[in-house]
């Protein structure tokens, strides 16, 4: 893609509103625009990230056996008097009524519409366990919106949603998605944390936070040091044993970690001084076990071996993509702008022709180009008529992996020049060589 014909409206001055790092480089990026009070548009580049911080969720998400619909985003009221939910919600939802004066709401979440889907295709404990997820808009209508697409009113979530026959089985679905959750922000090039949380308007009685730290993070949280260290769970990891996914959680758990609403002072007093961590941190991830909170009133039931029909047993998991980008942002960053991990970059290689209309570099740049996007690499070309430093400043602030800078100089000696955006790392390599050098990477 030639940034000539790209749509990238970067801001050279940071937006007063912007008040955390992430919301002033995701503007300033042309990553995002503000459209109402916690509205965003995204804009190519942001869209880019966050098709990618989606793809990579999908893949664990599919790979702990969970299966993927799409809700509807207007639900009916009906559903949510059904589970007890409608009046105890608060402000937070935006209640709607249509022509008919029917009552509608625009979900939050969506724990009663999934369970009335479940209800009415499962009858039977043969037909168990199901987890159903979806990558979908949601809509709080938060007091106030702030920090940019951190805390917003229309959002994209993934929501997934387990139905198991009893409680040991909804425990199995519960580590699944634990496990799951590890894979996927360590696929994001981040460490997670699950910590001890409060389940909130959602129930339940148990629940854990994934908390990536961050000196700019928007809570307060506490933690044993040893987890930064803890080995992520491989790509072997079979979802099918329960002894074996109960191990890895029990492990993930067993030192002290808590957000403040959970802390407890004296159980970390317990931890070794050396080991006391208190540090900021940003949510990224929420998975919650409720037993039958939904399925009792809204007589989602399925036979039992016995013959017998009961509830049950439900837990939720949600993720923010568009929150993620932020919180990735915020942990990746320096004062000249985002570096993001290659996982999720919108292009892995930043191609800056330092004297466009050039003949030669105009034609190294487009042989570079085609070289490396046939090789599988994204690429963005700066061929734009700017002086140099105004594309370096441009590169920098979003972010990509990779430069790829073409000069006349270099280019006399057969060279180009190759930087790494995270860390700052230079070399001269030859056009040809750069194919293997990016891959070896």
């Amino acid at each position: 893609m030639r940034l000539s014909r790209y749509f990238l409206p970067t801001l050279r001055e940071t937006p007063k509103e912007a008040e955390i790092v992430s919301h002033r480089l995701m503007l300033r990026a042309g990553l995002v625009r503000q459209e109402a009070a916690g509205i965003y548009a995204w804009l190519p580049l942001g869209l880019r990230v966050l098709n990618r911080v989606c793809a990579v969720i999908r893949e664990e998400q599919d790979r702990a056996g969970a299966i993927e619909i799409l809700m509807p985003a207007i639900q009916s009221a009906e559903l949510w008097k059904e589970s007890g939910r409608y009046e105890a919600y608060g402000k937070e939802m935006l209640r709607i009524a249509d022509r008919h004066d029917r009552e509608m709401l625009f979900g939050p979440t969506a724990e009663e519409v999934v369970t009335e889907i479940f209800r009415a295709s499962v009858k039977s404990y043969k037909d168990l366990p199901k987890n159903l997820y979806q990558i979908s808009w949601k809509f709080r209508d938060e007091v106030r919106p702030r920090f940019g697409t951190m805390r917003s009113r229309e959002f994209l979530m993934k929501d997934a949603y387990s139905f198991d026959i009893d409680q040991a089985s909804a425990r199995h679905a519960y580590n699944r998605m634990f496990v799951a959750y590890l894979r996927t922000f360590a696929g994001l090039g981040l460490k997670a944390i699950p910590m001890r949380a409060d389940t909130g308007p959602i129930g339940g009685d148990l629940s854990h936070e994934f908390i990536i730290l961050a000196q700019t993070g928007e809570s307060e949280v506490f933690c044993d040091r040893q987890y930064l260290d803890f080995e992520i769970p491989p790509v072997t990891t079979d979802f099918e044993d329960v002894a074996g996914l109960q191990g890895t959680v029990d492990r993930w758990t067993s030192h002290y970690a808590a957000t403040s609403e959970m802390h407890e002072p004296a159980a970390f007093a317990e931890v070794p001084a050396d080991n006391q961590m208190a540090a900021r941190g940003i949510e990224v991830g929420h998975i919650f076990y409720f037993g039958t909170k939904y399925s009792e009133p809204m007589g989602a039931k399925v036979t039992g071996p016995d013959g017998i029909e009961r509830p049950v047993h439900m837990g939720s998991y949600g993720i923010g993509p568009s929150r993620l980008v932020a919180a990735i942002v915020e942990a990746s960053h320096d004062e000249a702008g985002i570096i993001w991990p290659d996982a999720v970059a919108p292009f892995d290689v930043a191609l800056i022709n330092l004297k466009t209309g050039d003949a030669a570099t105009d034609a190294a740049c487009t042989e570079i180009q085609a070289s490396l996007e046939a090789a599988g690499l994204t690429v963005l070309y700066d061929d734009r008529d700017e002086r140099p430093g105004a594309k370096f400043a441009t590169a920098d602030l979003i972010g990509l992996p990779w430069q790829v800078i073409v000069g006349p100089r270099g280019l006399a000696e057969g060279k180009v020049e190759l930087k790494r955006r995270a860390g700052g790392e230079r070399e001269t390599i030859a056009p040809i060589d750069l194919i293997a050098r990016l891959k070896r990477a």
